[in-house]
């Protein structure tokens, strides 16, 4: 988090970490003039009504104004509503969850021979691939592709893919809140059974 200060906004999306339902985010501008004016366009017919009175009147800001939509559905309600049923501590403690159970992984990953960490763990982001020896770069990456294909396929796990130093790795963005640690210890167990039945 180091830097976020320097930030002119950030942007996140609630329904990774905070659980909830898809296509909610929020974004933090540090200044919300250049923000506005960034999306604000007024046609005649939604000229703002002066003297505070009627439905157009009034200094209350125009959403519109904020983004490319006009019309757009109430989605803070989903994130208002999921902090009032469970509150800030809940949330917290299920982050942390994660959090742990992706050094978990990490560290499982690190003492099993047949798999390596591909960068470090600092949340949630776990980052590692298969590896045999006798192959090179190339042939790893490929058999990296086919084991996250079986992965998926088979319904073990739904990793995604990314290249770190070049390489192509497993990519566990870990935001489940329903996990357990034995569903790490099987997902470890299937990339090495799943490796040895391709090679």
């Amino acid at each position: 988090m180091t830097g976020m200060e320097r930030a002119d906004s950030l942007a996140f999306d609630l329904h990774k970490w905070m659980y909830m339902p898809y296509e909610i985010g929020c974004v933090l501008v540090q200044r919300e003039e250049e923000h506005r004016k960034a999306f604000s366009l007024t046609p005649a017919y939604l000229a703002r009504g002066e003297g505070g009175r009627g439905l157009t009147g009034g200094d209350l800001p125009w959403l519109c104004d904020y983004g490319f939509q006009l019309s757009r559905e109430f989605r803070a309600l989903k994130a208002w509503m999921s902090f009032k049923e469970h509150g800030t501590r809940k949330y917290g403690r299920l982050i942390q969850q994660n959090i742990d159970q992706a050094r978990y992984l990490a560290e499982l990953i690190e003492t099993t021979p047949e798999v390596e960490l591909a960068a470090p763990v600092t949340l949630n982001v776990v980052c590692f691939r298969h590896i045999r020896s006798g192959l090179d770069d190339a042939a790893l990456d490929a058999l990296n592709k086919e084991i996250l294909v079986e992965l998926q396929e088979q319904g073990i796990a739904a990793p995604s893919g990314t290249t770190i130093g070049g390489k192509y790795v497993l990519h566990v963005a870990h935001t489940n809140h329903r996990s357990r640690r034995e569903d790490f210890d099987i997902l470890v167990r299937e990339v090495i059974r799943i490796g040895k039945e391709l090679v």
